[in-house]
């Protein structure tokens, strides 16, 4: 079901709709170099294949995973028209080296290049290399571009039109449904769909909803480096924004893709105390709990305490004051002459300490009324931490400024 024309490319409209540039490259017979990005079954290799059918240059297609310094090599020495274009199917599978010897051949124009990747080219691919190119993001196909798609290869010679087969509506959208946009996944179910409607004596019949739910198996999620930041991004930013569904959506989306609970946990410790902070400590309590539980019991019991410390910091009242101040406090270190430690905290403990004068006149806070004294800790007093009005920091902004507006001793 390889699409020979735009006339059969489903999909993609925003890249190669009418009059959308790249489209007019392509057809205008003026494509430079470019690369594909987005996920598996978005169509890059396909559209990289109706480029090979319209251009008037030389096509030549080898894949990053079976190919290396020699292939590029010997692609820019086959050059026989004026142009050449050199396809290579997953490129962020180049190393740098392979990159970096594919990089002059770019430069100089001898070859145009086309790179497909589901990797982000901006992380994958050399800085020099991504700068010469013009990147296109694909998207995953959406569920009614699947089941025209899917309809297309039921009725087309090319798929099992010769065969005269017909599939079921709620097939086509159940299959639609599951694929996450991707054609090829969604063409593989509908291949083995139609093959578990022929019955031993070789007799067809429609393919029905039962004969998809047949050959599905455990449904595998797609989950590269890129989903993987993307995605604890995501689960970071709903904790933070207050969102315990999202936050959960996002958890078990990682789980199910086999992300390390470690990390997880790991990340929602940074996030009860960077986010939550002195507006409710205990938040920090239940994330190192539910690490080191999971450290404990492993998975699949650890989602429930991974479960159980992602909703409880979601749903705590949020302050970074704590991180603001040690921000503040380690530019400080950095960007202005370092303080001595005044002589009444410095250590005492020793002899010839007081002959020093270390620690004199340092005043023991219980030894006062509440515990507290007013004293210099700092020899320049430079204010770091700011509470917020949130949760309990409410009650620590309040016990500061009245310790603040205190008479000095």
């Amino acid at each position: 079901m390889q699409p020979d024309s735009f006339d059969d490319f489903i999909g993609q409209s925003h890249l190669v709709g009418m009059n959308r540039p790249l489209r007019r490259l392509i057809e205008d017979n003026k494509i430079v170099s470019v690369v594909f990005y987005g996920p598996p079954g978005s169509g890059k290799t396909a559209l990289a294949h109706i480029i090979a059918k319209t251009t008037s240059a030389d096509f030549i297609s080898i894949n990053a995973v079976t190919s290396g310094i020699k292939d590029i090599r010997q692609a820019a020495l086959s050059k026989k028209r004026e142009k050449t274009i050199l396809f290579v199917d997953e490129i962020h599978r180049f190393n740098k080296t392979q990159q970096d010897a594919l990089l002059p051949y770019v430069e100089t124009g001898v070859l145009t290049l086309i790179g497909a990747s589901t990797q982000n080219p901006f992380f994958s691919l050399v800085p020099a290399l991504s700068s010469r190119s013009l990147i296109f993001q694909f998207d995953p196909l959406s569920r009614d571009d699947i089941k025209t798609l899917l309809q297309k290869a039921v009725t087309d010679n090319r798929g099992l039109g010769e065969r005269h087969d017909t599939i079921d509506t709620e097939a086509i959208n159940f299959i639609a449904s599951i694929s996450e946009g991707d054609a090829r996944r969604a063409l593989n179910i509908l291949e083995l769909s139609f093959i578990s409607s022929i019955d031993s004596d070789g007799n067809r019949s429609a393919i029905t909803l039962g004969h998809v739910k047949d050959v599905l198996q455990n449904k595998t999620l797609y989950y590269d480096e890129n989903d993987h930041y993307n995605t604890i991004s995501a689960f970071i930013k709903s904790m933070r924004g207050s969102d315990p569904d999202a936050a959960v959506y996002w958890l078990a989306r990682m789980l199910e893709s086999g992300e390390d609970p470690l990390f997880i946990a790991r990340r929602i410790v940074i996030c009860a105390s960077e986010d939550v902070g002195n507006a409710d400590p205990y938040a920090l309590v239940v994330a190192v709990s539910a690490m080191a539980a999971i450290e404990k019991i492993g998975m699949p019991e650890g989602r429930i305490p991974l479960s159980q410390a992602a909703i409880y910091v979601a749903t705590a009242p949020k302050s970074n004051a704590s991180y603001i101040a040690i921000e503040k406090a380690i530019a400080n270190i950095r960007e202005t002459p370092l303080q001595k430690v005044p002589d009444h905290l410095k250590d005492s403990h020793y002899a010839g300490a007081e002959r020093l004068g270390a620690g004199k006149d340092y005043l023991y806070p219980h030894d006062y009324e509440k515990h507290y004294v007013k004293q210099d800790y700092m020899s320049r007093h430079k204010s770091f931490y700011t509470p917020s009005s949130e949760g309990y920091e409410r009650i620590i902004k309040s016990r500061l400024q009245k310790r603040r507006t205190t008479p000095d001793v």
